[in-house]
């Protein structure tokens, strides 16, 4: 028999595995009177939050569907501005050539050698200052000839002098001795014809002398041409020619190119809606990139009086006093004008415009406060306002907000 099992070494039962190491107390008994309390408790608590959020939600709506109501039978306010005149002045700024005030090529007149020249570029001229002198001998030879003409035309006049009166004393013999029947009448016819043909003779020969004259006077004012000289004041811009050169009268051989340059002229070509308000003496500021500091002063000088087909612009003359030479012909400027505008301007907001297939137009409210729109001609945008060439004379009640719900003839409320 097997010795009793010790007690320290005896086994510990195994607990089971859903053995929370504790008793639970006993579960509660819902009793009817309490299920009842809870299920009136969670109804108070969804009514009153329905109550909270769908009542408010439902007066809106209901309070806008009346607004909406009231609305539609009550006509639309708009707020009105009226046009304002603007001043009509227009600064422009337009481009420009600089040109000579005078400017012309040197052609000789004579034809010879060229004995020498005084001038070159650059220098400054006064009128009828000596360039350059001109040998002419075939000039010479020409009016050694036409006096030597002249002195022949003298003597043939007195020949027919000479001849005359041996006619007519030959005439006044036969009138005596046609009486005395000593000649026949028909040598005193014969007579009287000579005396005639020498006195047409003298005049011949008198015509032949002033025409001797007239040649020498010719010969002698083209050989004054010989010296070349400057038309008028100004600046020599182009020489040509050298010592010893062969010229030929006319326009195949230029010698020299003269420009004045004081006052200079700028030509710039001016819009045509402001062409018609150009006057003559009108202020002008000119300014060229090299001197971009210091504008020059200027004038309209003149105008075409007529638009270029091509540009639609009337050239318009400035000139520029130019004392110091510092503007140079050929450069590009910039010439400043204020011009009024022709017609008056007035101007609105720019979100008083409708722009759409019917064009650019406002609406006006007339003095039934019903709606008009009316067509109108934009003269410049000047993004916040709008200026309006015609369309509107200054006295409409113009809607300052365009707004696609307006139509024409719709009746309307002025806000005040």
């Amino acid at each position: 028999m097997s010795p009793p099992d010790h007690p320290a070494t005896a086994p510990h039962p195994v607990p089971p595995a859903n053995d929370l190491g504790f008793d639970l107390p006993p579960p509660a008994v819902m009793t009817r009177t309490r299920g009842v309390a809870l299920g009136v408790g969670v109804l108070v608590v969804l009514g009153a939050a329905f109550a909270s959020a769908y009542l408010p939600r439902r007066s809106a709506r209901a309070a806008l569907e009346e607004g909406v109501r009231a609305g539609e039978g009550a006509a639309p306010r708009v707020a009105v501005v009226a046009p304002q005149p603007v001043s009509s002045d227009r600064a422009l700024v337009l481009p420009g050539s600089i040109q000579p005030l005078e400017e012309t090529v040197v052609y000789p007149r004579v034809s010879g050698y060229v004995r020498k020249w005084s001038a070159d570029i650059g220098d400054k001229v006064e009128e009828g200052q000596v360039l350059a002198e001109v040998d002419t001998p075939e000039l010479d030879q020409e009016l050694a000839q036409a006096r030597a003409q002249l002195v022949q035309a003298n003597a043939g006049l007195l020949q027919a002098r000479a001849n005359r009166d041996l006619s007519l004393s030959s005439v006044k013999r036969y009138e005596q001795l046609v009486p005395a029947g000593v000649a026949p009448q028909e040598e005193l016819e014969q007579r009287q014809g000579q005396a005639h043909v020498a006195e047409a003779s003298v005049t011949v020969a008198q015509a032949a002398i002033t025409a001797a004259q007239a040649n020498i006077q010719r010969l002698l004012d083209l050989k004054k041409f010989a010296k070349i000289v400057a038309p008028f004041a100004g600046t020599v811009t182009s020489r040509t020619v050298e010592r010893g050169a062969l010229v030929t009268a006319g326009n195949a051989t230029p010698l020299f190119k003269i420009a004045a340059t004081d006052p200079v002229r700028v030509f710039v070509g001016v819009p045509q809606d402001v062409a018609p308000s150009v006057r003559v003496d009108a202020p002008a500021k000119v300014t060229v990139r090299e001197f971009g500091g210091q504008p020059f002063q200027g004038t309209v000088a003149r105008t075409a009086g007529a638009l270029d087909a091509a540009t639609r612009t009337m050239n318009t003359e400035v000139r520029v006093p130019n004392p110091d030479r510092r503007l140079l012909a050929g450069m590009y400027a910039e010439v400043a004008l204020t011009l009024p505008t022709p017609h008056r301007v007035l101007e609105i907001p720019a979100t008083a415009l409708y722009n759409d297939a019917r064009g650019l137009r406002v609406a006006v409210v007339d003095p039934g406060n019903k709606i008009r729109f009316v067509p109108i001609v934009v003269e410049r945008d000047t993004g916040a306002t709008i200026h309006i060439a015609t369309g509107l004379d200054g006295s409409e009640r113009i809607v300052k907000l365009a707004s696609a719900e307006l139509g024409d003839g719709m009746a309307v409320e002025v806000i005040p």
